[in-house]
């Protein structure tokens, strides 16, 4: 069973700042869109901290890097940014199949939006952390990634959006380093039908909150 993420903060601009952080007892292999740690190999922690709406580092990376010095961690591991407030995290499950996402909302776009240039959008994200618990072969792990994409842009549709995503969107999927490696992660194999179920669970609950309440950490933080 995949651990759950454990709640902290961090003091920042005088503000106590929440962050859900993972670490794994062993490590794992990721396939990561992230910012800190993206790309695939062995992981052995994970950070989704909330950042005010205002966020404009440069250089998110190493505020990332940042905090996991802050929080004693080492090794490699993957870190997410996300204008949501984390204690909003949505957790489901199916299958063995783990799925946690912050849901952001307030900046939906379509990826293929003609006539658009640039990169002039607000933060509003949708962080995804799946777990999965057979070893994914190579293929099948980027596989995963592209299934647990189409699954939320499903959710976005149920929600009555017309939206793919928002432009700040990250997926990590995660499973055991050793093992038999399942050949497959599409939507219809053993693993990829339970996790593009429990991915639109959580991404569907989650935007159905956000949307509702427009709720960010700044509203919450007073910033």
């Amino acid at each position: 069973m995949f651990a759950e993420p454990s709640l902290t903060h961090r003091r920042e601009d005088g503000h106590e700042v929440p962050l859900l952080l993972w670490r794994f007892p062993e490590p794992v292999l990721a396939a990561s869109s992230a910012v800190l740690g993206g790309g695939a190999g062995p992981r052995e922690w994970l950070i989704n901290a909330s950042v005010p709406m205002s966020y404009a580092r440069p250089d998110p990376e190493a505020h990332l890097a940042e905090l996991a010095a802050q929080l004693s961690l080492t090794g490699p591991g993957v870190g997410l940014l996300t204008g949501v407030d984390v204690h909003d995290v949505v957790a489901a499950g199916e299958d063995g199949v783990q799925v946690y996402a912050t849901v952001g909302l307030g900046a939906p776009i379509r990826a293929a939006e003609p006539g658009v240039t640039g990169f002039a959008h607000r933060p509003g994200t949708i962080n995804i952390v799946v777990w999965i618990p057979q070893r994914l072969g190579d293929g099948a792990l980027i596989n995963a990634v592209a299934t647990a994409t189409e699954a939320k842009t499903q959710a976005l549709y149920a929600l009555g959006l017309d939206a793919t995503g928002t432009a700040t969107d990250a997926v990590c999927v995660l499973c055991p380093l050793d093992g038999p490696p399942a050949a497959y992660g599409g939507p219809r194999s053993h693993w990829g039908t339970p996790m593009a179920r429990a991915v639109y669970t959580a991404v569907h609950d989650g935007g159905r909150t956000n949307l509702a309440t427009g709720r960010s950490w700044s509203d919450r933080a007073g910033r």
